[in-house]
C-alpha cells in the first residue's frame, strides 16, 4: 500500500483520527512544508482549525537527508544522538544550527505573517507531518508544543518507521500512524507523488484552513 500524494495521505490519516471529529478545543498543527497538505485534509475532516508549527531538521553536512537532530522556536534543540556521538565537529554542527535557525525565522514570518501564534494551553493538539524517518523533527515539535501547556499531544502521520513510532510514544500522549512498514527505508517511497510542497501552497492552505 502507498499513497497517491500528500492530500490522499491526509484523507487516510483523517479516517484514523475520526474519534476526534468535532472535539472542542482541538487544534491541528502542521509541520511545514510537507505536513501542511496532509494536515489540511485532517483539519477539514475533523472540523478543526489549522495552524503551523515550524521545526527545522539538522542534516549532516553533505548528507542533509539524514538528521542529526532538529530545532524549533524558543531555542528547542533535539538531537538524534544526545550523547554527541555523531561524526561532525562542534563547529560544523553550530554552522548547521545557525543556518537552520535563520530559515526557521524566515518561514515563521512567511507562513504566519501578522497572524499571532495560536494559544496551546488546555487544547488537544494534533501534530501532523507527511511521515517520520528518525522522528527527530517531530520530537522537537512535541517539546515546543508541550511548553505551551496543552491538555494532550497526539502525533499523527500517514507513514513512519517503527523505531520513530517507538521514540515518539515516549514523548507524546498518543501516536497515530496509518502505515508502519517493516522495510521502511524512506518516507518518499510510500508516495506515488512526493513532489516538494511550495511555500505558496503552504500559505494558501493555511489561509483556507485557519480559523
Amino acid at each position: 500500500m502507498s499513497f497517491k500524494d500528500r492530500r490522499d495521505a491526509g484523507r487516510a490519516l483523517a479516517q484514523a483520527l475520526v474519534a476526534w471529529r468535532g472535539q472542542s478545543g482541538l487544534l491541528v498543527l502542521a509541520l511545514p512544508r510537507g505536513g501542511v497538505p496532509v494536515a489540511w485534509e485532517v483539519a477539514r475532516f475533523l472540523r478543526a482549525p489549522l495552524d503551523v508549527l515550524v521545526v527545522r531538521k539538522l542534516g549532516y553536512p553533505g548528507q542533509e537527508e539524514y538528521a542529526m537532530g532538529a530545532i524549533a522556536g524558543g531555542g528547542v534543540r533535539v538531537m538524534a544522538d544526545p550523547s554527541g556521538g555523531w561524526p561532525v565537529s562542534r563547529d560544523a554542527l553550530e554552522a548547521v544550527v545557525a543556518r537552520e535557525e535563520a530559515e526557521l525565522s524566515r518561514r515563521e514570518q512567511h507562513y504566519r505573517g501578522d497572524r499571532p501564534a495560536p494559544v496551546l494551553a488546555g487544547r488537544v493538539l494534533l501534530l501532523v507531518d507527511d511521515g517520520l524517518a528518525t522522528g527527530a523533527t517531530m520530537r522537537a515539535a512535541v517539546a515546543v508544543a508541550r511548553a505551551g501547556g496543552p491538555q494532550r499531544i497526539v502525533v499523527a502521520v500517514p507513514v513512519a518507521s517503527r523505531d520513530a513510532v517507538r521514540n515518539l510514544q515516549a514523548v507524546a500522549d498518543e501516536v497515530v500512524c496509518v502505515l508502519t512498514p517493516e522495510d521502511f527505508h524512506a518516507v518518499g517511497l510510500w508516495y506515488a507523488d512526493f513532489t516538494q510542497t511550495s511555500d505558496e501552497e503552504v500559505r494558501r492552505l493555511l489561509r483556507d484552513g485557519s480559523g
